[in-house]
């Protein structure tokens, strides 16, 4: 206590008596913020599991010998069910497992135990941010992570970064299904054929042929044969033949062979590669060689081997020792941060990183991430994810009439596509807010696109293009551009958005109403009653000119009024958008009328303002994205444990308002570096 002796000791004293005064009062403060928690818990006891319990329950819970030794009769109440703590957790296992109840008794229906577990779920004071779901806590094993294979896009972008060589779609592999919150990411939505091993044969087979030198057996200029394949963007290098004095040209080879395939395989598997394993490799090469095949082709056909191995193309995390929730490897940690943030591979910094085990040491995660958005290969964020995310994925089905828009052709499509995949990358990439998403100040033209909006010369000056005419400009280049005075900025007033949610040959309100509750705000829509006509069907709507009015008639249908009052109010915001995304100022000679007035109370008229509308709820918005993101980077559908990494991205992204800390919350996140595995069911 020599601190008492010196000058300032009263003074110290004091502050330390108000700190301590602050302190007991903040936790009292908290202290009766979870008795209220607990006490609203116990309240929806008495509510939704009590009556339950009595009625299918009590008969073999209860007295001197209840069954299970658990006896329900001492929970009359809500206080009494929240001093049982952690019993309820047993009894819910036991549920989800159908032992109880056992069989011969009394069932509960689905909904009874949906009832029972939510409110089990909802226990306060749970510690969720450092667990998964598992067989016993969460019931349909919601929190496993699938050793699933590589999908179409990401195993293009595979090869691609590892041959220099872009797959033709003829020779990929079926597009995938999809899963979880709508991405492809999921393990059991990622199944494999017979088509596809053959699509992987033929692939490997042509991205080989692409990088064997010409040249023949003996004076191979492999130097130059890598500087190609650096200038293509390719990860394999072959090693140079370079003889050791006296050493045989044979032996030579096989070194280099051997140097090149052991290479290869750690960036392809992701991972060292075991002696053995390169072992293996140099007997396919060794068999080839003794054919009289060349150097290059004799390696070639073991680069096929590795291109075509389950090491390759499925995503294996191999089983740990004990069961339960395990720490992924670095490797496997390197391998998921490529995959979401490139759709790819990991590349030679990742990997050796994952080699030294420096990949978890604090900051390394964050600056690998910065360094990873700033390559090219993180456009993927806004052509893999965005376009999943916004139903746009399938964009090449969008085939407007073109007797009625003679102006479309597939090149507009695609121009239109490639401005949401700018738009949606760059904000992460940028580390720009995610409402600009809603509402922008700039947006991505090339020349195309440009005169397709028919952009005023002046907002065109200030990109990085004046016309299409420009000395050096073609119409694949791009630029941002202000979007002021122009009705757009925005995914709501992209082209690719508008013919999305359109029909061949007209504008559909109700399309773009729904995309904007359902892909935008998060909310759902339930699919249209049976037996509804469809609008063009009905006599009396045929009898009306514009679309607007023919809506207004069928929302007087009872079955169809409550959904269509919220769906197409928000897409007659965008009538003035034809079919194809031009704008427009009249329908069947009649001006176009874009307002309307929300169940909320809120009008609006045209598109600004159902913006102005949309920022206003953005934290909808922003929840929607952030749940749809989180998705995508586990590769399975969200449960109460993930809730944490959603929470701290909401977080941070309403105090530092840059969309790139999203994925450094789930890149730290314990769901995002750890998988649960049970050996009774094998490695999921």
């Amino acid at each position: 206590m020599d601190f008492l002796r010196q000058p300032n000791s009263a003074s110290f004293l004091c502050r330390l008596s108000i700190a301590t005064a602050a302190w007991i009062t903040l936790a009292i403060q908290v202290s009766a913020d979870e008795n209220a928690e607990f006490a609203k818990w116990g309240a929806s006891y008495e509510e939704k599991v009590l009556p339950v319990v009595r009625a299918k329950c009590l008969e073999c819970h209860s007295g001197e010998n209840p069954d299970g030794e658990f006896d329900f009769s001492k929970y009359p109440d809500g206080a009494t069910a929240v001093g049982a703590g952690d019993a309820w957790e047993r009894v819910a296992k036991r549920v989800r497992l159908n032992e109880m109840p056992p069989p011969g008794s009394p069932g509960l229906s689905d909904p009874e135990k949906a009832a029972f577990h939510r409110w089990v779920d909802a226990r306060p004071n749970q510690d969720l941010c450092h667990q998964l779901a598992s067989d016993e806590t969460q019931s349909w094993y919601r929190g496993h992570v699938m050793s699933r294979r590589l999908s179409r896009y990401e195993y293009a972008n595979a090869v691609r970064d590892l041959m220099g060589f872009e797959v033709p779609d003829d020779l990929l592999p079926p597009s995938d299904g999809s899963g979880g919150l709508g991405f492809d990411t999921v393990g059991d939505a990622l199944f494999t054929s017979p088509i596809h091993l053959e699509a992987y044969i033929r692939v490997a087979a042509a991205s080989v042929a692409h990088c064997i030198p010409k040249q023949g057996s003996v004076a191979i200029d492999l130097q130059s044969v890598n500087q190609e394949l650096t200038a293509r963007g390719a990860a394999l290098r072959w090693s140079l033949v370079t003889p050791a004095d006296g050493e045989p040209l044979e032996m030579a080879e096989r070194r280099a062979a051997e140097q090149t395939l052991q290479a290869f395989a750690r960036l392809a598997w992701r991972r060292p590669i075991a002696s053995d394993e390169v072992q293996r490799l140099m007997v396919l090469y060794e068999n080839r060689r003794q054919k009289a095949e060349t150097y290059p082709q004799s390696v070639g056909h073991a680069l096929m081997a590795i291109l075509v191995s389950p090491h390759f193309l499925f995503l294996a995390e191999p089983e740990p020792e004990t069961a339960g929730v395990q720490a992924l490897t670095q490797h496997q940690l390197a391998t998921r941060m490529a995959l979401l943030v490139w759709s790819s591979i990991p590349d030679e910094e990742l990997l050796t990183l994952a080699d030294a085990k420096e990949l978890l040491q604090p900051g390394v995660l964050q600056v690998q991430l910065h360094r990873m958005l700033q390559d090219d290969r993180a456009r993927s964020l806004g052509e893999n994810f965005g376009l999943q995310w916004l139903g746009l994925r399938d964009w090449r089905s969008m085939q407007p009439d073109r007797d009625v828009f003679p102006d479309y052709d597939p090149e507009l499509a695609h121009d239109a596509i490639e401005e949401t995949i700018r738009t949606i990358a760059s904000i992460f990439r940028e580390g720009r807010p995610l409402t600009e998403l809603l509402d922008s100040e700039t947006m991505w033209v090339n020349p195309r696109l440009a005169r397709h909006y028919e952009l005023d010369q002046s907002l065109l000056d200030a990109g990085q293009f004046k016309s299409e005419q420009s000395e050096g400009v073609g119409l694949s280049d791009w630029a941002r551009v202000p979007s002021a005075g122009s009705n757009r900025g925005g995914i709501l007033t992209m082209a690719s958005v508008l013919m999305k949610a359109s029909y061949p040959r007209r504008t559909s309100p109700v399309l773009r109403g729904r995309w904007i509750l359902e892909d935008i705000l998060g909310a759902k829509v339930p699919p249209p009653p049976p037996n509804v006509p469809a609008l063009e069907d009905s006599l009396e709507v045929q009898k009306v000119t514009t679309l607007r009015a023919r809506l207004e008639i069928h929302r007087t249908q009872p079955e169809c009024a409550s959904c269509h009052q919220r769906m197409d109010t928000l897409g007659f915001a965008l009538e003035n958008f034809d079919a194809i995304g031009r704008w427009r100022a009249e329908e069947e000679g009649l001006p176009i009328d874009a307002t309307g007035t929300l169940p909320s109370g809120e009008s609006f008229s045209g598109p600004e303002e159902l913006k102005r509308i949309l920022l206003q709820r953005r934290d909808e918005f922003q929840q929607h994205a952030v749940r749809k993101l989180v998705g995508f980077a586990l590769g399975r559908d969200l449960n109460k444990f993930d809730q944490c990494v959603i929470d701290a991205s909401l977080k941070r992204l309403n105090e530092e308002h840059r969309a790139d800390v999203i994925l450094e919350e789930i890149l730290l996140s314990y769901p995002f570096q750890n998988r649960y595995y049970n050996p009774a069911k094998g490695a999921p």
